[in-house]
């Protein structure tokens, strides 16, 4: 099953939504074929509920809170320290050198 995904700077979406055609410089345009499209269009296979997703999420923040010692959201937002990652460093610091034959739900290899 595959849904519809429209990027805001798509021709359809700046044919239906003053936002969109502000956004991208086209609020005094009225003829449709002089809009310039900055996105697209497509079909996007349907992953499943959203429920699960949130649940992910949900699951992702506690082991965050736990893992910087924060009791809240808020601890979490002051104690919370971010660094920048290079993308040679990312792909480090991913699994390597195995071959992962089943993706966990909340981790995918992009294979």
């Amino acid at each position: 099953t595959y849904v519809v995904y429209r990027g805001m700077g798509s021709v359809e979406a700046m044919q239906s939504a003053q936002g969109s055609r502000e956004r991208y410089s086209h609020a005094d345009v009225d003829d449709v074929s002089k809009l310039v499209p900055q996105g697209i269009e497509g079909l996007v296979e349907l992953r499943g509920s959203v429920s699960h997703i949130l649940n992910q999420f949900v699951g992702g923040l506690r082991f965050s809170l736990g893992y910087c010692g924060a009791r809240t959201i808020n601890e979490l937002r002051k104690q919370a320290i971010f660094y920048r990652v290079s993308s040679a460093g990312l792909r480090e610091s991913h699994p390597h050198d195995v071959k992962i034959y089943k993706d966990a739900p909340n981790y995918s290899t992009g294979e």
